[in-house]
């Protein structure tokens, strides 16, 4: 097709929620070349919006895509609009609206009314990188206004950090293999996931067979099958550094299989962008088979998202609840700043999102050898050394599933209180892991996470259905105070704004599992 001059105007509309922050520690900035090859996913509108039911009783994915997935017509539109500018359409899908696409930084940032740079910033964890960049607001064409949702992945900048901590050998009181939290939590017994599949979400490291097998070996158990997919270019890149991603990837995988070693666990890794993140997400809950559970262990506070970027998320996290898979997602290791410097609470996302299970995280003192509790508190080392996130968005609704379990309201915030359910998560009680070679001892709620998606594929193997979107039903009727079916209420503790209590709390939520109980009550 022919390509409009490059000096001619074209016809754009702002793009709503696109506008973007400088990124943190901006320490130098320069034009990007304008030759540079990018790649980006836009997000199409749905056809209609995903009723609540269908959260809880999921439809096979034909039936999902042709009543929920975009309009054929309307990725034609985006398809014919954008070659027509000289944009590649690289692929499209109805089932889950996505349209990659490719072009020159000079080409995408004409088409949708930006300036692209490259930038040199400072990651989560203060390392200094290099990245394409972006102030402001977006547009698209205006032939495309209200059809196109979002257009994500022209800055780069890394967009999530993993939430583990990895436990200082002296600093260790107790820790734990998978195995002994999964008799101290009384996951339901004759299961073990069979028949069900574990997505875990990564944005870096890697995982080598090696470590598995003797990891597994260690435990006394058969491996389970554990494959890795690659998305946007990203691959299992293992030996790495093990207090680094490849610390992330062993204690997601070596949890989630320890716990549910018949689960065929398949370990996306995508590029830690917010395109990278979204798309590792959107191909997991499209994956046939659907999920039982999708795991993420990596987050951001959520105001460090921009609105386009945290609502197509949000609406992954729906197509999947949509179509079978109970998404956990780690609650954040910082308590109830998550990080932020401006004094107030912040909550970390993806966990904040109603269509995720937050997991929260504790410390614990049990008897392994007889998986008695002897005390179980708020996970909290104090300011800088981790402590569970918690608390309420200020930027997603109140759920109906807890309008009546006692979230706080304030001026700043009034909506879906963070978390769900809790775990061991202290370092100090850590997990007990093989990394590229290495024994260690690691916290932090990215280890509830892939514990909580074991528990839910054990379910799921029991009950023969899959959850879906899990918290109507673990909230059922309960009111403030109350304690919830199939969990042991934690009561003591903080994490800095907010306290533990009776019944829900912003701390570990409804508290942690007894999973056999909870079998019962679903």
């Amino acid at each position: 097709m022919a390509t409009p001059h490059e000096n001619e105007p074209l016809d754009l509309t702002p793009l709503p929620g696109s506008e973007r922050a400088p990124a943190p520690g901006v320490t130098s900035s320069e034009p990007l070349p304008p030759e540079t090859p990018i790649q980006a996913t836009l997000i199409v509108r749905r056809r209609a919006e995903v009723p609540e039911d269908v959260l809880t009783n999921p439809l096979p994915p034909d039936e999902f895509a042709a009543r929920y997935g975009a309009d054929p017509a309307d990725l034609q539109l985006v398809t014919s609009t954008l070659e027509s500018l000289g944009v590649t359409v690289i692929d499209s899908s109805v089932a889950d609206r996505r349209v990659r696409v490719s072009g020159t930084a000079a080409l995408l940032s004409r088409v949708f009314g930006t300036d692209l740079g490259l930038a040199t910033s400072v990651d989560a964890n203060d390392n200094a990188v290099t990245h394409r960049h972006r102030t402001g607001g977006l547009s698209v064409p205006s032939v495309l206004s209200g059809v196109v949702t979002a257009v994500i992945g022209l800055d780069d900048r890394p967009q999530a950090r993993a939430l583990f901590r990895v436990a200082m050998p002296a600093a260790v009181n107790t820790s734990y293999t998978p195995i002994e939290l999964g008799a101290i939590y009384s996951f339901p017994p004759n299961t073990d996931g069979s028949g069900t599949t574990i997505a875990i979400i990564e944005l870096g490291g890697g995982f080598a067979q090696s470590d598995l097998d003797a990891y597994f070996g260690g435990l006394g158990i058969t491996p389970p099958t554990v494959t890795a997919v690659g998305v946007d270019g990203a691959t299992n890149v293992p030996g790495q550094d093990p207090n680094g991603a490849d610390g992330e990837v062993l204690l997601d995988i070596e949890v989630a299989g320890a716990l549910a070693p018949g689960a065929h666990i398949i370990v996306y890794f995508a590029p830690n962008t917010d395109a990278g993140f979204l798309d590792a997400v959107v191909t997991a809950a499209h994956a046939t088979p659907t999920p039982a559970a999708i795991s993420i262990s990596w987050g951001q506070s959520e105001d460090q998202w921009t609105a386009q970027a945290r609502t197509a998320f949000d609406q992954a996290l729906v197509d999947a609840a949509a179509l079978g898979a109970t998404t956990t997602a780690a609650a954040g290791d910082d308590g109830s700043s998550d990080r932020e410097t401006d004094g107030r609470p912040h909550v970390d996302f993806p966990a904040s999102s109603p269509h995720a299970l937050a997991c929260g995280g504790t410390r614990l003192n049990a008897d392994a050898s007889t998986a008695t509790v002897r005390s179980e508190t708020v996970w909290n080392n104090g300011p800088g050394n981790g402590a569970t996130g918690g608390g309420v968005s200020d930027t997603f609704p109140r759920p109906a599933w807890q309008a009546n379990v006692g979230v706080p309201t304030s001026a700043q915030a009034s909506g879906r209180g963070v978390p769900d359910v809790a775990a061991d998560a202290d370092p100090q009680t850590g997990y007990r892991i093989l990394v590229d070679g290495q024994e260690i001892v690691i916290g932090g709620t990215s280890a509830v996470a892939p514990l909580w998606a074991a528990l839910i594929a054990r379910l799921v193997q029991s009950t023969g259905r899959p959850l879906g979107l899990a918290q109507p039903k673990l909230y059922d009727t309960i009111s403030a105070g109350q304690v919830a079916p199939g969990f042991r209420d934690i009561t003591k503790g903080d994490n800095g704004a907010y306290d533990a209590g009776p019944g829900w709390d912003a701390c570990t939520g409804l508290g942690v599992p007894n999973g056999s109980a909870l079998l019962a009550a679903l």
